[in-house]
């Protein structure tokens, strides 16, 4: 019997409840991260790929990078190379959505296979040491004053940060269509242009800005919770009379063409992940929030998150 063939057999059993004590030791993932390295999806797919491993689900995980296009070109990517692998899976979140609106892609995400959605994490946003403003109140002062003069930087168009940036200036009184937003291919990226004033104000998840934060090359003036978030000494948005909340989900995806045990298969992977050693430690290290969903509950999500986001980018003239 041919090994994938084996493993599709393998899938089958296991999502019928035949297989109920083998763990899936001989999996070989596949991930697809479809940005730059040193980002928010490339620290999910390569904590995932470390808490499958850590889970005993998987033998090995392989990863490969693929960024752009707010992650529209790993997309097409994985959708042409990874038909009916049932071991094949891709990191993606409301960025991706986003993108999608946006970018109009010849590849949809609708065309994958949808199986976890892993965390939400908030946006914060931060300023160069070295800055002249001091606060978010600043910023906003600029803004008003000369919205174009205000450099916003971050992820791909229609990325979390850029739809919060719109709606802030929106919330000031300043139309969001004059935001002057600089879209950046990966978290590296954007790390590099904020530390060298490239930007004025630079969002992103806290994960990774964190690093720079502690050392005091960053200022942290305002983030995009609710409510105070436990462990990050960040004002949000509300405190500071701008009624903006929004949060930055992250997931994970099957390869388009595989059967329904194979989604069941690897769907129960992820949940075994989740409860690993490894990832609860990524949790606690990246300041994510757990939002486990799967199933049709994920589905509904997703869908509902699509129109809302569509909703939202056209009242701000960005789709």
């Amino acid at each position: 019997m041919r090994r994938d063939t084996f493993l599709k057999s393998l899938a089958a059993m296991a999502a019928a409840g035949a297989l109920p004590n083998l763990a899936w030791a001989a999996a070989n993932v596949k991930m697809m991260i479809p940005a730059n390295p040193g980002g928010g999806w490339d620290g999910t797919g390569r904590a995932l790929g470390e808490a499958l491993r850590d889970a005993k689900v998987a033998d090995s995980v392989t990863f490969e990078n693929k960024g752009g296009a707010a992650g529209a070109i790993g997309l097409a990517q994985f959708y042409n190379s990874s038909k009916g692998d049932p071991n094949a899976m891709m990191v993606m979140g409301a960025v991706m959505l986003g993108g999608i609106i946006t970018g109009k892609p010849p590849v949809s995400v609708t065309q994958l296979t949808p199986i976890a959605r892993l965390t939400t994490e908030y946006n914060v946003f931060v300023l160069p040491a070295n800055s002249p403003f001091k606060t978010m109140k600043d910023v906003v002062e600029q803004l008003k004053k000369d919205p174009g003069s205000v450099k916003w930087g971050g992820g791909s168009r229609g990325a979390t940060e850029h739809i919060a940036a719109a709606q802030i200036a929106q919330s000031v009184g300043v139309p969001a269509a004059k935001i002057n937003y600089v879209p950046f291919r990966g978290g590296g990226e954007a790390v590099a242009a904020i530390l060298g004033g490239n930007v004025t104000i630079g969002g992103s998840g806290y994960s990774e800005f964190q690093q720079y934060i502690d050392s005091g090359k960053m200022r942290a003036i305002g983030i995009t919770s609710g409510e105070r978030v436990k462990g990050i000494d960040v004002p949000t948005l509300k405190e500071q009379g701008i009624n903006v909340e929004i949060g930055n989900w992250r997931g994970v995806y099957g390869a388009a063409g595989i059967t329904p045990a194979q989604r069941d298969a690897l769907t129960d992977m992820i949940v075994k992940a989740t409860k690993s050693k490894a990832w609860q430690e990524a949790l606690v290290k990246n300041n994510w929030t757990p939002a486990l969903l799967t199933g049709k509950a994920f589905d509904e999500f997703v869908d509902r998150d699509f129109s809302s986001l569509r909703a939202t980018m056209v009242r701000a003239g960005m789709a």
